[in-house]
């Protein structure tokens, strides 16, 4: 397992930095709405409003996919040998 360095004043460090800290090596599982997949997956068919889902997201916020499931995103991660974090 690689050891992170742990940032505890986020105030100072660029939002490009954060994300390039763990390129690579993290993502993070993130719920959103079905309202909102049209702006992170424009190519996705239209989903029913209302519905609860999660997405996994590169460390630099890039969207990797789409799931109705946290452990379903949560396993993507781990296949591809990603550390997964939860987003509230």
């Amino acid at each position: 397992m690689t050891e992170l360095n742990v940032i505890t004043d986020t105030a100072n460090v660029s939002p490009e930095a954060l994300a390039s800290m763990g390129e690579g090596h993290i993502a993070y599982v993130k719920q959103i709405r079905s309202e909102d997949v049209p702006n992170l997956f424009p190519q996705a068919p239209h989903i029913a409003p209302g519905l609860k889902l999660f997405t996994l997201h590169a460390a630099d916020g890039t969207p990797i996919m789409l799931t109705d499931s946290r452990e379903a995103a949560i396993a993507n991660a781990w296949s591809n040998e990603l550390e997964a974090l939860s987003v509230h």
